[in-house]
């Protein structure tokens, strides 16, 4: 019971740590290219991932693990961040963090195909309606859309949720952190490769706010947060902490109002209420 207590606690705060990602993207991709800052955010966090594998001297994975830890980096490394960064030049960061309602889903579904998880009926029925209100919300809140960063948004909460899916597998064995540390680690030398390709013509334009982003998705959102994260999927299961997901955007939308003053309603308080007791019925069923 403690260890599923801890678990819920540990996704918490890496739901929390992750709610900052999209504001900070967007103010980032104002002076850097949505590759750069992608390629760079690894490449910075692969830097103290190496260190803190050498400082507690951790044990290389074995063979069978380092397919796993490339689709960890493939998806979660390289592909959300990807796609979610050039989404954001076509959309808003409130809008776009409506679409983080459907990662719970999107992580519960492959945590059944490859966490072998089977949560009983009455978990999928709150999980569909968690997601449904986060969505609905999304529809009705009267954001610009855009077909383009619609598709990519889209795209990029399949890959997250594979990703989630596949390092919580690996963190069973591995260790939380990790995973995203080794994931990180072997990408490193293609991610400083690309970063040298993609790097900016001059700096000299780069505001102050776009430097504090590209700090913080690359150590919180790249490495802080996947430590709690994954930690916390191991320990209380893939779809049942992947609940906590549904909460992220009404976390991610105050950010948005407070940091880059975009506006939100009051109903989002509404729905707030009805999320929050989703997850929380959802994990008496998980």
């Amino acid at each position: 019971m403690n260890q599923k207590r801890n678990g819920w606690i540990n996704g918490f705060l890496g739901v929390l740590i992750f709610s900052g990602s999209l504001p900070a993207t967007r103010l980032a991709v104002i002076d850097f290219d949505p590759v750069f800052l992608t390629v760079c955010r690894a490449a910075i966090a692969g830097v103290f991932a190496g260190i803190l594998l050498l400082l507690f001297r951790q044990q290389r994975p074995v063979r069978g693990d380092i397919f796993p830890l490339f689709v960890v980096a493939l998806c979660v490394v390289v592909g959300f961040p990807l796609l979610t960064a050039i989404a954001l030049q076509y959309v808003t960061s409130a809008h776009a963090i409506l679409y983080l309602g459907l990662l719970p889903l999107s992580t519960a579904i492959f945590g059944v195909l490859r966490g072998g998880e089977r949560p009983r009926p009455a978990f999928w029925i709150l999980s569909v309606l968690g997601s449904s209100l986060v969505v609905g919300f999304a529809l009705t809140e009267g954001a610009t859309s855009s077909p383009i960063g619609d598709t990519l948004m889209i795209a990029s909460i399949i890959v997250c949720g594979y990703g989630y899916a596949e390092g919580a597998r690996l963190s069973r064995r591995l260790g939380g952190w990790q995973v995203i540390s080794w994931a990180l680690v072997l990408s490193l030398p293609f991610m400083v490769l690309l970063s040298v390709y993609y790097m900016p013509a001059s700096w000299s334009d780069i505001h102050g706010s776009s430097w504090l982003s590209l700090g913080y998705v690359s150590l919180f959102s790249m490495l802080i947060g996947f430590v709690f994260w994954y930690r916390g999927l191991a320990q209380g299961g893939i779809a049942a902490v992947g609940q906590l997901q549904l909460l992220q955007p009404f976390f991610g939308l105050v950010l948005s109002a407070l940091v880059l003053h975009e506006s939100i309603g009051w109903s989002m308080f509404a729905v707030n209420i009805g999320v929050v007791l989703c997850v929380a019925i959802a994990k008496r069923f998980a």
